[in-house]
């Protein structure tokens, strides 16, 4: 009886540590299977940065790093250290189209994609063709030949070949030369230098062509820019394998796009000749998300499409459905949010938490959960970061540049 109870609770004891074992397992599961979600990073710091005339200003990932150019140089600074840690020149002081077009903080990493244009060294080349040799028709049938005599042979001859001499040609390439590259960052109190990583040159961007929009979707390893120059625009796709292609059509104008973060899917407002419509792409397929021509893509947050209605440069009306995997034609849109939102020369972004920022200079308006917040800013120009959590301030000061981080919740 007594090893009898000695068995039973060494038995109690292992199943008890076994599910202890398999709570602990499957809560580790979860986690990688369906991550819990993180709030993004925020600072509360000032900077000096030696410069007055800082534009297009972004933040990195963790608040830390500042990228911006200065009078067409590309640069980065880390704001904890307070130094300079990359910088790129462009290649011409006199032709303003090249150098580094454009450039964007991934959204989950310290890294930075920028392309950096500069002039072909090679644009003119000569090959040597050599053509084929040409063939002479064949001779004709000798007199004495007799169709009539089956037992006759006739002799074949080749035809005679005359050659033709080797040719000089010029080729045209493209005068330019577009280069995508990784800026990898370490930690900020790191003084290991940038990683500054060559990716590969993209041949179709025309010569002069300035990239007016770029988004990516970091799951599926795509990057969509638009491309425009004195003469057209274009809509390009680069994927993991860079391959590089053409997607929009003829004509077609194309002036604010979100890329689906899942899916890969492109959302684009389209305007063909008098028409205006949100269009959804993939790969060489469309869908028609909304043909009315006040709808706009506002952008795309953990599976929610942002469309806004705007009307007389107003924002009056956000609505949005469901980022799918299987697309379809005109999809219920559901209104989130109604009222007036000056909708002309602003920036605007989906926060991580589906908040809706607008904002210019002056003001910024926050619309969470169907209820708009607005709020005046006090720098001379005023950015705000890509997850919508982070406020950045700067005020010129002579020759150098103010920089204030703070969370944008804790205005009042």
């Amino acid at each position: 009886m007594r090893k009898l109870r000695i068995i039973l609770v060494w038995t109690l004891v292992s199943l008890f540590l076994q599910g202890g074992a398999y709570t602990f397992l499957n809560s580790k599961i979860q986690q990688v299977m369906a991550p819990l979600p993180t709030k993004p990073i925020t600072l509360k710091l000032n900077a000096t940065i030696p410069g007055s005339n800082l534009k297009n200003i972004q933040i990195s990932y963790a608040k830390d790093y500042l990228a911006y150019t200065e009078d067409g140089t590309f640069k980065v600074f880390n704001l904890v250290q307070g130094k300079q840690v990359f910088e790129k020149k462009p290649p011409s002081t006199t032709d303003k189209s090249l150098g580094v077009l454009t450039y964007q903080w991934l959204p989950d990493r310290n890294t930075l994609l920028y392309f950096y244009a500069k002039k072909n060294p090679n644009e003119i080349t000569t090959v040597t063709v050599y053509p084929k040799p040409i063939e002479q028709p064949p001779t004709q049938n000798p007199a004495s030949y007799d169709p009539e005599d089956p037992n006759q042979k006739i002799e074949q001859k080749a035809p005679p070949v005359v050659p033709v001499k080797p040719r000089i040609e010029t080729r045209y390439g493209n005068p330019q030369l577009t280069e995508l590259y990784s800026l990898e960052l370490p930690e900020s109190n790191d003084d290991t230098p940038p990683d500054d990583r060559f990716n590969q040159t993209i041949d179709k961007m025309p010569k002069g062509g300035k990239i007016e929009n770029l988004v990516f979707s970091t799951s599926t390893n795509l990057i969509y820019l638009t491309v425009k120059n004195e003469s057209s625009q274009l809509l390009m796709e680069i994927d993991v394998m860079k391959n590089v292609r053409t997607m929009n059509k003829s004509g077609e104008v194309i002036n604010t796009m979100a890329a689906s973060d899942r899916y890969g899917t492109l959302y684009v407002n389209s305007k063909i000749g008098s028409t205006h419509q949100v269009i959804a792409l993939n790969g060489t397929q469309r869908w028609v998300i909304s043909n009315k021509s006040n709808d706009r893509i506002l952008g795309i947050r953990d599976g929610k499409v942002y469309i806004g209605e705007v009307t007389n440069n107003e924002l009056v009306k956000i609505k949005t459905t469901t980022d799918r995997s299987e697309l379809m034609e005109k999809p219920t849109l559901k209104t989130e949010w109604e009222g007036i939102i000056p909708f002309k020369d602003v920036r605007m972004l989906i926060g991580s938490d589906g908040q809706v920022v607008v904002y210019d200079n002056q003001t910024v308006h926050i619309v969470t959960e169907g209820k708009m917040k607005m709020f005046n800013l006090e720098g001379s120009d005023n950015y705000v970061s890509i997850d919508g959590a982070e406020l950045i301030q700067l005020n010129p000061q002579g020759t150098s540049t103010l920089v204030k981080l703070h969370p944008l919740e804790s205005l009042k």
